[in-house]
């Protein structure tokens, strides 16, 4: 059992989400406890499938995973998760009792970002969350790019905002904003976009990058003024 101190009180509010995934409700109640006083929302779940049902749909800042679960090694979880697009960027910290060298290792290979082993002091565990949370707000930070004071694209996570409004784009419509968006100025053919969306078939017409940029510029509203169509040639993104 493990003894569950009185966590030392942060004013400051984190506003950031985390999950924790272990099936062991000491360790759950411990985690969660000092978390919840240092100004983070936790979510928790005793297996690996609940959680990536949640994950899914609200995707947390962080993930505290156990490498033991009843259902999924954490190990294979971990590595699911590092693999997919989307959720790839969430920083994961391996919480376990395995404390043999090869697990850390294997752990650190497929992309997790740091490891605690049980038993752990909480004071250590609060240092270490806020160390990767604090690295990965740098890379999101340079991840992040503004046009117009208007328009934010989340290049991390594959958010779009218009006025601090989400506004939600295909997969196709964010690459060519995200295309258009990392060179302003810069004039992108019709060719040159097909060829970065990977369309590389024949009878594939200019036509295509048309429609999607007419309606990405309906779902951008205000923030449509920015994208330029250069006649004969292609489109730009231009603040001014």
């Amino acid at each position: 059992m493990l003894e569950i101190r009185r966590p030392e009180v942060f004013t400051q509010i984190n506003q950031k989400n985390i999950v924790i995934i272990d099936d062991e409700p000491d360790i759950v109640e411990l985690v969660s406890l000092h978390l919840n006083k240092a100004g983070y929302r936790v979510r928790s779940f005793e297996n690996g499938t609940k959680a990536l049902d949640y994950i899914q749909v609200n995707p947390p800042d962080m993930i505290l995973l156990d490498l033991m679960l009843p259902d999924y090694d954490g190990l294979e979880l971990c590595k699911m998760l590092k693999k997919d697009e989307k959720y790839g960027q969430i920083p994961v910290i391996m919480l376990t009792a395995r404390n043999e060298e090869m697990d850390k290792v294997l752990g650190l290979e497929i992309g997790a970002d740091d490891y605690i082993t049980k038993p752990f002091s909480p004071r250590e565990m609060l240092a270490r969350i806020k160390a990767v949370l604090r690295r990965d707000d740098k890379i999101a930070k340079s991840n992040l790019i503004e046009i117009g004071d208007i328009l934010e694209i989340d290049l991390q996570k594959y958010e779009v905002f218009l006025n601090k409004q989400k506004i939600d784009l295909t997969t196709t419509e964010f690459k060519i904003l995200r295309l258009l968006s990392e060179k302003k100025g810069w004039v992108y053919s019709r060719e040159s976009i097909l060829e970065f969306l990977g369309v590389q078939e024949k009878g594939v017409l200019d036509r295509t990058v048309d429609v999607h940029i007419k309606n990405l510029r309906e779902k951008l509203g205000d923030a449509s003024k920015f994208i330029k169509n250069i006649r004969g040639v292609g489109y730009k993104i231009e603040e001014n």
